[in-house]
């Protein structure tokens, strides 16, 4: 794995969040709780350079303000809650055509033929990881990535995205609510408190000490 590099958030704020410290090494998977609404999604359309934000964010060491942004944003890649398709058939989303990786994800190639109505709402969340995969991201922004999943596909998602994770020293960060699924598949476990709290792998997810929340995760 690759621990050399990896994004790097300093100062980072967006509306009521921050401001944000934290780093994530190459290889690693970091998630992130907390409350309905603290902004754990903003946090990551700010890192992907979506929304308004001040501070900054470091891919191996280069900022995003000397990145153009689509260019960016590929390097970056984020998974929303909700899955954005402007195609009628699932294969024209794909700039390249996806191989073994959609049976790892229990859809067979014929998938690619389908028509965008007819998916449930797993599926377009299996589908909107392997559109992002397929761009060959280094940072994956993960925003609940098996909420609409069941147990089965769960397992899936999780051991493709350790084996992509490892296999390619890709830094992850992982939103989740769910303390089981962040103790399978996390190196650190950080809440979200307006700042980043840090919390024991496999701890319930309950309020820290907040005076532990500036320095958080910079190594």
């Amino acid at each position: 794995m690759h621990h050399d590099h990896g994004l790097t958030l300093k100062q980072l704020r967006v509306h009521h969040v921050g401001p944000v410290d934290f780093t994530v090494a190459r290889g690693e998977c970091v998630a992130i709780s907390g409350a309905s609404g603290i902004g754990k999604s903003l946090l990551l359309k700010a890192i992907a350079d979506l929304v308004p934000h001040s501070g900054e964010v470091l891919l191996d060491g280069r900022s995003h303000h000397s990145v153009p942004p689509p260019q960016w944003r590929r390097q970056v890649g984020l998974l929303p809650a909700e899955s954005q398709w402007w195609q009628e058939r699932v294969g024209p989303h794909f700039e390249t055509q996806p191989e073994a990786s959609a049976d790892w994800l229990g859809l067979g190639p014929e998938v690619m033929d389908w028509q965008i109505e007819r998916l449930s709402s797993g599926e377009r969340q299996r589908l909107a990881l392997l559109r992002l995969l397929v761009n060959r991201p280094q940072v994956l922004l993960l925003d609940e990535p098996t909420a609409n999943l069941d147990p089965d596909n769960i397992g899936r998602v999780e051991g493709m995205l350790s084996k992509v994770r490892k296999e390619q020293g890709l830094a992850v960060v992982w939103v989740s609510h769910d303390v089981e699924q962040i103790a399978r598949v996390a190196d650190r476990h950080l809440r979200l408190e307006n700042q980043l709290v840090p919390i024991p792998i496999g701890a319930a997810t309950r309020p820290a000490a907040r005076s532990s929340a500036a320095s958080v995760g910079l190594s």
